[in-house]
């Protein structure tokens, strides 16, 4: 059975995307830690990380970088944190999430209510960013 995230890949389910590439797509959780929170999820259904191919983990660390540095001239935060769970959805995802002091990313205060136009909004800010910063897989919103 396909994984929530591949249905979000495949268009059948809707998505905040920021990044698409042959590899790998960034969109925003609807249950954001801070606002900007992305996911940067691989094409490929993969349950662990440890299972990626190493160029895959590469290219996904890549792009979670590229999305921090968006996050980072978005929002100033202290630092941009990043981590790899996957306990939630059983395909690798990284989060990629603004961060001011250590509970920052204690995602027992994730946000499930966040109204979808609120993630719509910070998706634009998200991809305003990546294209000041001359990325060149933004999506269009």
């Amino acid at each position: 059975m396909a994984s929530i995230f591949t249905k979000i890949i495949a268009g059948e389910l809707p998505g905040h995307f920021v990044w698409k590439d042959d590899v790998c797509v960034a969109f925003l959780t609807i249950a954001p830690l801070k606002p900007g929170h992305t996911l940067v999820v691989p094409r490929a259904e993969v349950d662990s990380w440890t299972d990626l191919e190493p160029d895959v983990m590469q290219h996904l660390t890549g792009v979670a970088q590229s999305i921090g540095r968006a996050l980072d001239r978005a929002y100033r935060p202290e630092k941009v944190g990043l981590v790899i769970l996957g306990l939630e959805v059983r395909h690798v995802h990284l989060h990629v999430s603004c961060i001011w002091k250590p509970t920052d990313l204690d995602f027992g205060n994730a946000d499930p209510n966040v109204p979808p136009e609120s993630i719509a909004k910070e998706a634009e800010v998200v991809r305003t960013a990546l294209r000041e910063l001359g990325y060149e897989s933004v999506v269009d919103g």
